[in-house]
């Protein structure tokens, strides 16, 4: 069925493209939001993607990896926003998944969630695409590095990389300056 959507596309059939993209939007806009941290770049980030994809559909060699193809113009979509966007701003995450413990204290959830949230802001854009597409979208290590176009073992140090920043954020906010006691009047 969406292999003939795609040849459709491929055609000029907007009505096809429309319902291949359909089912991805969600999925596509929830990546950019963690990439970017920011609900107006990753509009920008999406559409962008978008259009490429429009534009390009006729140049995709195989049908049947149209999903991957589209999530990696959204991943080179967040990255071309990321660059051109220099300031940096804080956002809470209101869709990144916590499977850590259930407890009746939802004030400790909360902290940890606040705690990743700011250690997860400290990574760079790229660091964060690759915790995203190996994490959030739960690929598997072959699909995740055609996603972000890059070798295997790429993404593997890329991901080691992105995991050692976020425990040194993590590490280095857990740490509270001592005070000794001359130092206070």
């Amino acid at each position: 069925m969406q292999r003939d959507l795609v040849e459709q596309a491929r055609q000029g059939d907007h009505a096809a493209f429309t319902a291949l993209v359909t089912g991805s939007i969600n999925g596509l806009y929830a990546t950019a939001r963690l990439i970017l941290r920011s609900d107006d770049l990753a509009d920008d980030a999406v559409q962008d993607a978008l259009l490429r994809a429009w534009l390009g559909i006729r140049g995709l060699r195989d049908p049947d990896r149209f999903e991957a193809w589209l999530r990696r113009l959204t991943v080179h979509a967040c990255y071309r926003a990321a660059r051109h966007t220099r300031r940096r701003r804080i956002f809470e995450i209101h869709d990144l998944p916590f499977s850590g413990p259930t407890t009746a204290d939802g004030q400790l959830s909360l902290a940890i969630r606040d705690q990743l949230e700011r250690g997860f802001q400290r990574l760079a854009p790229e660091q964060r695409a690759v915790v995203v597409v190996h994490h959030y979208l739960d690929l598997p290590d072959a699909e995740a590095a055609d996603v972000l176009g890059i070798p295997i073992g790429t993404l593997k140090s890329r991901l080691n990389r992105a995991k050692s920043a976020l425990r040194a954020a993590l590490a280095a906010e857990d740490r509270e300056p001592t005070i000794t006691e001359g130092a206070v009047r």
